[in-house]
C-alpha cells in the first residue's frame, strides 16, 4: 500500500481534474490520472502524466470546450 509523501495517508489510483493559473492564464484539464491522498488530498502524477500536462501548458493541443466562468472581487464585496 502506496502512503502519502505529505502526511502519510493512503494514496489511491483516481482521474482528477488539473488545474494550473499563471497570470491571467487559467488551464483545466480533465480526466488526468493520478495518485491521491484519502486524507490531505494531495494529488501525485507520474513523470510522463507530468510531461504531457507541461505540454497542454504550452497551447500545443485544441481545448475540448470552452466554459465561462463568473469572477467575484472579495475585497469589493459588501
Amino acid at each position: 500500500m502506496k502512503k502519502c509523501v505529505f502526511c502519510g495517508g493512503h494514496v489511491e489510483k483516481k482521474m482528477v481534474t488539473f488545474t494550473y493559473e499563471d497570470e491571467d492564464k487559467y488551464l483545466l484539464v480533465e480526466h488526468v490520472p493520478a495518485e491521491v491522498c484519502t486524507r490531505c488530498g494531495e494529488k501525485i502524477y507520474s513523470p510522463k502524466v507530468t510531461d504531457d500536462l507541461l505540454e497542454f501548458a504550452k497551447d500545443k493541443f485544441k481545448p475540448v470546450k470552452t466554459i465561462k466562468v463568473p469572477v467575484f472581487d472579495f475585497a469589493i464585496h459588501p
